[in-house]
């Protein structure tokens, strides 16, 4: 009987499939892990933005992490969008110890949509942050978690790191696809580590791209991987997931993780 090893996303169902649970399946799968789910929210939105929010109800976000780890020997969590003070206090409440968590910060849709709360702000950098072993913000993200004005440089990103690291986590990513550039660079500070890799930059936006990230670190450590493999290994397959990103009828493109033909 074949076992693999499991991961799970506690985070939003996009009903276009590009983003959320659904582009977080996919790049589990794609990695070669068994991916299980919480969904935190239900939304109605495309590849051209937002139509609507309904938040699952705390108590069914509790047991639907009981249902998982019941049954399944999750080796990494990932959370993505959480809405919700009260959903990101569930979740910490939860979610058992020992086991990497990769927190994507998720507040604002690429469309500009508000996915999580302004108050619950507060609550995410002071309750899951610390639980964190690593948290992906963008760029923007990133600025508002440091309290930054700006991060426009590699060494404005080193700075957000640090300022980010002092909220708990163990390690951070600062992905810099919003800086200019020839390349796209993303960042990892951690523990006496300090590592800056750059790839192709594609000429278009990709939505789920931030989503497969996370998913992709999830899915390596829960392989095993050290963060700094894990990092390195999720450089490569992003790449590649935007490369061969999907098209939709509106010409905007989803992050492809089940496109991986290298």
């Amino acid at each position: 009987m074949q076992s693999l090893p499991c991961a799970c996303s506690i985070a939003g169902s996009d009903s276009g499939g590009g983003a959320g649970i659904q582009a977080d399946l996919r790049t589990f799968t794609a990695v070669g892990v068994w991916g299980t789910t919480v969904v935190t929210a239900i939304t109605a939105q495309n590849t051209r933005g937002v139509l609507g929010v309904s938040m699952v109800p705390e108590e069914m976000v509790a047991l639907q992490i009981r249902a998982v780890i019941d049954d399944f020997d999750i080796r990494a969590f990932k959370t993505g969008m959480l809405g919700t003070a009260g959903i990101i206090r569930t979740v910490a409440k939860n979610l058992p110890s020992g086991i990497p968590l990769v927190v994507d910060p998720v507040m604002v849709a690429t469309s500009g949509s508000r996915l999580l709360e302004e108050h619950a702000e507060q609550e995410l950098t002071g309750t899951l942050l610390p639980l964190a072993t690593v948290v992906t913000p963008n760029i923007p993200e990133a600025i508002i978690l440091s309290g930054l004005s700006r991060i426009t440089t590699p060494e404005e990103m080193k700075e957000a790191a640090v300022r980010i690291r002092d909220l708990g986590p163990e390690y951070v990513i600062i992905k810099g696809g919003h800086l200019g550039g020839e390349e796209a660079g993303d960042l990892l500070a951690g523990p006496g580590t300090e590592l800056f890799l750059t790839g192709q930059r594609y000429p278009y936006p990709v939505h789920g791209s931030g989503c497969c990230f996370s998913a992709a670190m999830t899915g390596y450590l829960a392989l095993g991987c050290t963060v700094e493999e894990a990092f390195r290994k999720t450089k490569v397959f992003i790449g590649a997931a935007i490369r061969d990103a999907v098209e939709s009828r509106s010409g905007n493109r989803s992050v492809n993780p089940g496109g991986q033909g290298s």
